[in-house]
């Protein structure tokens, strides 16, 4: 079901991926609107799952996660198993943040956080190409990130 969004959900979800933890009076003035209005207005993105969580966006780097990698794979069908649960089983795996399942020449696409390039390796060679299913892989690691949202 697709929820209708006015101009104002719009800006307050905008506010809100910028900063989650901003208060609903500071919102209420960016907004230009009552606090009893933003809070409601919070509440019904909540409660129509538009808003899925609050959430954190940590510094990787500082985590000594600096290093991140982007992975395409090619699902084995012979595996015995289905695509979504090599994926789930991918998933799984410590370092791995993101799978997709994908269309083209590639099936899985999953993104990786390590603290070093050997480190990724390690997590596609030791634990990745482990995984029954997967077959083929193509490790791409990132020089800079430019732009990610959460």
């Amino acid at each position: 079901m697709v929820t209708s969004l006015d101009a104002t959900d719009m800006k307050l979800l905008k506010e809100l991926k910028e900063n989650a933890r901003e208060n609903i009076a500071s919102l209420s003035k960016k907004l230009g609107i009552p606090r009893t209005t933003v809070h409601y207005r919070i509440k019904k993105l909540v409660e129509e799952g538009v808003i899925e969580k609050f959430t954190v966006k940590p510094n990787y780097k500082k985590l000594n996660l600096g290093t991140t990698a982007f992975i395409l794979a090619r699902y084995e069908p012979d595996s015995g198993l289905s695509q979504r649960e090599v994926a789930e089983r991918i998933a799984a795996l410590e370092g791995v943040y993101e799978v997709h399942i994908i269309a083209g020449e590639w099936d899985l696409l999953i993104k990786v956080r390590a603290p070093s390039s050997e480190e990724v390796g390690k997590i596609v060679v030791d634990r990745l190409r482990e995984i029954k299913g997967v077959g083929q892989t193509v490790t791409m690691v990132s020089f800079v990130t430019v732009k990610e949202e959460l």
